[in-house]
C-alpha cells in the first residue's frame, strides 16, 4: 500500500494532462507539464494544490469555460481517482474568484457531479468559507439526493475538523450550523453516510459537548435499528474524556465500584517493548452496575510534562458484590504518529468517567536498553 503522499503522483499528473488535453488540445498545458517533476518532493495536500494552481494557470478563461472543460473531460469514465482532487479545487477557486451567484451555485453542482469519482469534501471547503449560508442551503438539498456519494458529501464536506482539509472558521464559530444536515442523515440507509454523520458529530464534541449530547439524545428518542450504534461512535471522544452526560446517555451512570490497581507487570520497560497491567473491579452496590472501562496512558512529553491518551478496555455488567479482573498489554513499539520520550510514564483506569490512581513506570532511554541487550 502506498504512503499517503504517493496517492497523487507523477502518473496522476500525467493522467490529468491527458484528460484535459483531450478536450483542449491547443492549450499545451505547460504549467501542468512543469508541475509533474515538482510534486514528488511534496506532501499530499501540497501536491493537490500544486496541480490545482497549474491547471488554473493553463486554463485562463472564465468559470464557465473551466466548468465546460471539466464536464467534457468527465464524459470519459476513466476521469476519476486522485486527479479529481486538484480538479475540484480548481473549480471552487475559480468560482470564488469570479464571485457571482451563478458561478457559486454551478460550482456546488459540479462538485456534487464529480464526488462519486473522488470525494469533493476537500474542495467544498473553499465554497463554505466564501458563502456559508448559501452553501449550507444547497448542502441541505443534497441530503435528499438519490446519490449516496452526494449525501455523504453533505455530511463529510461540512465536518468541522475534516482530516487533510483546510479549516472553515465560519462553521466552528457558528455552533450548531451543520446540525440540520446531520438531522436529515442520521437514519440514512447507507452505513457509508451514517459513519460520516457519527464522525461529524464527534468533531463537534471538541467545541460543543452539550450540543452533541443533546443532539444524540434527540436521535435516540426517534431511533431506527442503526441509531444506537451511530450514537456510540459519535460520543466516543466524550466517553474517553469521561463526560458524565455522554456516559449516562449510553447507560453508564454513577456506580459504587472499587478499583484495586492498576498493578503493573514492571516498573520500567525499553523502547519497542510492552507494559502489562491488571486491575480488579468490585461492585459494592446493591444493584447490578453497567460499567465502561477505559485506560489512560500518560506519555512523557519533551518538556518533562505528561499528556494522556485514553483507550477502550471493556464494557460489562457487574452483579452486586461481583469482582472482575481486567488487564492489557500496551505496546511502546515505534509508530509514525507518536514520538516517545524516556522518563516517567503512568497508567490509570477510568470507570464510567471516574479515574483511578495512576501507576507509574519508567520508559528507559534507547541507548540504555541497547547496552543492556549487549550484556
Amino acid at each position: 500500500m502506498p504512503f499517503a503522499d504517493q496517492l497523487i503522483n507523477e502518473s496522476t499528473a500525467r493522467d490529468l494532462i491527458g484528460a484535459v488535453g483531450a478536450v483542449v488540445p491547443d492549450a499545451g498545458l505547460p504549467a501542468l507539464r512543469l508541475a509533474v517533476p515538482l510534486i514528488e518532493t511534496l506532501g499530499l495536500r501540497e501536491r493537490a494544490d500544486t496541480l490545482c494552481d497549474a491547471l488554473l494557470s493553463d486554463l485562463q478563461g472564465d468559470y464557465a469555460a473551466l466548468a465546460g472543460t471539466i464536464r467534457a473531460a468527465s464524459e470519459d469514465a476513466s476521469f476519476r481517482g486522485w486527479l479529481i482532487w486538484p480538479v475540484t479545487s480548481a473549480i471552487a477557486a475559480k468560482a470564488v474568484t469570479e464571485d457571482t451567484p451563478e458561478a457559486f451555485d454551478d460550482a456546488m453542482a459540479l462538485l456534487a457531479e464529480l464526488t462519486g469519482r473522488l470525494s469533493a469534501e476537500f474542495a467544498i471547503r473553499t465554497l463554505l468559507r466564501h458563502n456559508l449560508d448559501r452553501a449550507l442551503e444547497l448542502v441541505q438539498g443534497w441530503t435528499a439526493s438519490e446519490d449516496v456519494d452526494v449525501r455523504r458529501l453533505a455530511s463529510e464536506g461540512t465536518r468541522p475538523y475534516l482530516p487533510w482539509s483546510t479549516r472553515v472558521p465560519e462553521i466552528t464559530a457558528r455552533t450548531g450550523a451543520t446540525i440540520p444536515v446531520l438531522d436529515a442523515l442520521y437514519r440514512d440507509d447507507a452505513e457509508y453516510v451514517r459513519r460520516s454523520v457519527a464522525n461529524h458529530l464527534n468533531d463537534l464534541s471538541r467545541d460543543a459537548p452539550d450540543l452533541v449530547v443533546e443532539t444524540a439524545r434527540r436521535w435516540l428518542a426517534e431511533p431506527d435499528a442503526n441509531t444506537a450504534r451511530l450514537v456510540r461512535h459519535a460520543l466516543r471522544t466524550l466517553v474517553k474524556k469521561g463526560d458524565v452526560h455522554a456516559l449516562e446517555l449510553l447507560g453508564f451512570g454513577p456506580v459504587s465500584i472499587d478499583i484495586a490497581g492498576p498493578v503493573l507487570g514492571s516498573t520500567s520497560i525499553g523502547f519497542g517493548h510492552s507494559i502489562d497491567f491488571s486491575a480488579v473491579l468490585h461492585n459494592r452496590g446493591d444493584e447490578p452496575a453497567r460499567v465502561a472501562i477505559d485506560y489512560t496512558v500518560y506519555h512523557r512529553k519533551a518538556n518533562g510534562g505528561q499528556t494522556g491518551k485514553t483507550f477502550k478496555l471493556a464494557t460489562r455488567t457487574l452483579e452486586p458484590d461481583e469482582r472482575f479482573e481486567v488487564g492489557r498489554e500496551h505496546s511502546f513499539r515505534a509508530i509514525t504518529t507518536r514520538r516517545y520520550h524516556p522518563g516517567m510514564h503512568a497508567i490509570s483506569l477510568q470507570v464510567n468517567g471516574v479515574e483511578s490512581a495512576r501507576a507509574e513506570f519508567e520508559l528507559l532511554p534507547e541507548a540504555e536498553v541497547r547496552a543492556a541487550e549487549r550484556r
